[in-house]
């Protein structure tokens, strides 16, 4: 090893011991990875704002509601590859480096963007249309959930001790971006065009504009400096073992359990738009409002909820919004099912965005601080894959299905409120990971 290199990793390895403050650490590489980050689940998420045309373009039926569940379940298939994507980006983030993972994500989400923006309506190719979206929903999965473990390891990892709740917080805050900017593309859109031009071609403008930020993402992750320690100062770690490795088998499904938790809150924010125009009958505009809403309020208490972790601990934020979540969620969906409006919509979505943002970002800060270095991008890309994959995929099909099932609107409330009494009881079997990262353990230690 040259004295170059040695150097780079005497400084990586004092650095993430807590004994010195990284240089290279400067609002840019925040920029960088907040950027990539809303970038990617900007792509991933404007599917699930316009799916009622999605489904009309690519999934013709003869009823309305088929067509929006065939939608709905393909947005879903987006979360088979997920665990996947986590499992094999968080082993390339733990041993070539989170940069490198980091920029292979951006690559894998705009392929499949562009597919979608670019395929070919049912009414022109055939069947050759839904495979091709399903295939590019798959690469969007992939990618996605490749995106999270390094994406958090590297927040962490270039945070002061006392301050790594308000760096991870950029990792929900930046997803909070990423959900304005689709709420306001897609409202802006539905204000210039005709709803038949939205139909006909309008919904794919959002797909085709997340390619012009490809650049400057791109760009901008290619200047972050690297965590990892070289490989020769490292133990390995056997694949085997490396996804949970230092914890438990049951923290591991409690951790698991806590991400589904605000994966599926997240993804009934998500769903607002599509509850909005489906179930309460408003206009596309009035609806595109939540969107919007969601995205506001989950960037800024996101960041909120980031500092409130590095002042009480994880765990408070962790489980205290998830029981409020069981109280009131029900009666606010009844009272927007009763008074469907603008501002009782707002309420609603700001109040799920506030939930969401405090306990699951407080649960995005405390899984990967379960982890030593070696492993800590493997393992909780592995966590959140699998634990949005299993819940967070389902909410948007599962909530259309209810409220047909049982004639109630208010349907998705309880489903909501069950899986979060859930979750904060797991958030209690977890311990407070605030102090102290692990240290990477040198050879023969």
């Amino acid at each position: 090893m040259d004295m170059t290199q040695a150097q780079k990793t005497d400084d990586t390895s004092k650095f993430l011991a807590g004994q010195q403050t990284n240089p290279r650490v400067t609002p840019g590489v925040i920029a960088a990875v907040a950027a990539g980050n809303a970038l990617e689940f900007f792509d991933f998420l404007v599917y699930a704002i316009f799916a009622i045309f999605i489904g009309e373009a690519f999934f013709p039926a003869d009823h309305p509601l088929t067509s929006l569940l065939v939608s709905l379940a393909v947005f879903g298939v987006g979360f088979v590859t997920r665990p996947l994507g986590g499992i094999l980006f968080g082993y390339l983030g733990d041993t070539i480096g989170r940069r490198a993972a980091l920029l292979w994500t951006i690559g894998f989400i705009t392929l499949g963007s562009l597919g979608i923006a670019l395929t070919p309506t049912y009414a022109s190719i055939g069947i050759a249309a839904p495979i091709i979206v399903v295939v590019c929903r798959l690469l969007q999965g992939l990618a996605l959930g490749g995106e999270v473990g390094p994406a958090s390891a590297f927040l962490i990892e270039i945070a002061p001790k006392n301050r790594r709740g308000l760096y991870q917080g950029w990792q929900m805050a930046s997803q909070g971006i990423g959900v304005l900017l689709a709420g306001v593309l897609g409202l802006s859109t539905s204000l210039v065009l005709t709803s038949g031009q939205l139909q006909s071609w309008g919904w794919r403008i959002p797909f085709l504009f997340s390619a012009l930020l490809v650049p400057l993402t791109v760009f901008l992750r290619r200047r972050m400096p690297e965590t990892v320690l070289h490989k020769s100062e490292r133990r390995e770690v056997s694949h085997a073992t490396r996804a949970r490795h230092g914890i438990g088998i049951k923290l591991f499904v409690a951790a698991t359990v806590v991400i589904a938790g605000g994966a599926v809150t997240a993804y009934l924010g998500l769903y607002m738009t599509t509850y909005a125009i489906h179930t309460l009958k408003m206009p596309v505009r009035v609806a595109l409002v939540a969107t919007v809403i969601i995205g506001i309020f989950q960037f800024v208490f996101a960041l909120l909820g980031g500092m409130l972790c590095d002042r009480f601990g994880r765990r408070p934020l962790m489980i205290y919004p998830r029981v409020v979540a069981v109280v009131v969620l029900v009666p606010l969906f009844k009272f927007l099912v009763a008074f469907p409006s603008v501002l009782s919509l707002m309420v609603v979505c700001a109040c799920l965005a506030i939930i969401n943002a405090l306990a699951g970002g407080a649960s995005l800060i405390a899984v990967p601080e379960l982890f030593r270095p070696e492993s800590r991008a493997l393992g909780m890309g592995t966590i959140y894959a699998i634990g949005v994959a299993v819940f967070g995929g389902t909410v948007q099909f599962a909530t259309t299905w209810l409220i047909h099932f049982t004639g109630s609107p208010a349907a998705p409330a309880w489903y909501v409120a069950g899986i979060s009494l859930v979750a904060a009881l797991a958030a209690m079997a977890m311990p407070e990971t605030g102090g102290e990262l692990p240290e990477y353990r040198q050879p023969n230690a």
